[in-house]
């Protein structure tokens, strides 16, 4: 099959699949005597897989372990276990980072009605007026 039956199959884009192909987490395709890409099933398998790993955020180096694990059928499953552990560690992090978020912001947004000018509204006061707290380095696995 071509690219654009591909892209079709995957419900992505000739460029998603090419960009995938240049990270090497898709093999590269035969070519035909025209020189065009030529598709098999492998291909839609891996790009499904790598679709579906990213659809839960994981990054490419979580996709390309996950990948040479799958490549190991024989292997044990370990290895996918724990990147999965840790994967739901950082989803945790990240779960409690934007509830703390939340709660700014709800707070922030307490401070003011509906009719005040905006001279006198507490939203902008307040982000006028709050300490500025240092930056921390971000601890999830996207950096």
């Amino acid at each position: 099959m071509r690219i654009g039956e591909l892209a079709k199959l995957a419900n992505c884009t000739t460029e998603t699949i090419r960009f995938y192909e240049k990270e090497a987490l898709l093999p590269p395709p035969e070519r035909n005597g025209a020189n065009y890409r030529t598709y098999t099933q492998g291909h839609v398998d891996r790009l499904r897989f790598i679709r579906n790993c990213r659809a839960l955020d994981m990054t490419h180096e979580e996709v390309r372990a996950l990948l040479v694990a799958s490549d190991d059928p024989s292997g044990n499953c370990e290895s996918v276990n724990a990147l999965v552990d840790d994967h739901i560690a950082h989803v945790d992090e990240r779960l409690a980072e934007l509830a703390h978020l939340r709660d700014q912001l709800t707070e922030l947004r307490q401070r003011c009605g509906t009719e005040a000018a905006v001279a006198k509204c507490g939203i902008v006061q307040g982000l006028t007026s709050m300490d500025t707290v240092p930056s921390k380095p971000r601890t999830t696995h996207l950096g």
